[in-house]
C-alpha cells in the first residue's frame, strides 16, 4: 500500500517457488536413488546371510546338499560355498548386487556362517 492508502504495483513472485524446485529436484532425485541402493544392498546381505546359515546348519547335520537348495531358495542367483574342518563347517554365500537395477557398478557381497558339525553327521560335506 502507498502512503494515501492505495494499493499500489503488485510483487509477481509467484514462480520463484516454481525455481527453487526445479533447482532442488535433482538433488532429491539423487537422494531417492541413493536411498534405494542402500536398500536394496542391505536387502542381499540379509539374503545372503540367511542362505549361508541354511547352508552351514545343513551341513552341518550331514546334508551338503540339501543346504545348497535351501540356500538357493533363499538367495536365489548366489554362490555357496561350504567346507568343513572336522569340528566345523562353514558356509560363504557371494553374490554380486546392481544397485537400481544396473545403472550402477555392481557391489560384491559376501556372508560367511560357521555351525558346530554334528557327531552323527559322519565326514560331513
Amino acid at each position: 500500500m502507498t502512503r494515501d492508502g492505495r494499493a499500489g504495483p503488485r510483487r509477481r513472485d509467484g514462480g520463484m517457488v516454481t525455481a527453487e524446485l526445479a533447482a532442488a529436484l535433482p538433488v532429491l532425485v539423487l537422494l531417492v536413488a541413493v536411498a534405494v541402493s542402500a536398500v536394496a544392498v542391505v536387502g542381499a546381505r540379509v539374503r545372503l546371510a540367511d542362505a549361508a546359515r541354511e547352508a552351514a546348519r545343513a551341513a552341518a547335520r550331514g546334508d551338503a546338499a540339501v543346504g545348497r537348495e535351501l540356500a538357493g531358495a533363499d538367495a536365489p542367483g548366489a554362490e555357496v560355498g561350504v567346507r568343513s574342518d572336522g569340528t566345523t563347517v562353514t558356509a560363504v554365500a557371494r553374490e554380486d548386487v546392481h544397485p537400481l537395477g544396473g545403472w550402477l557398478p555392481a557391489i560384491a557381497l559376501t556372508e560367511q556362517a560357521v555351525a558346530a558339525a554334528e557327531p552323527s553327521a559322519g565326514a560331513g560335506p
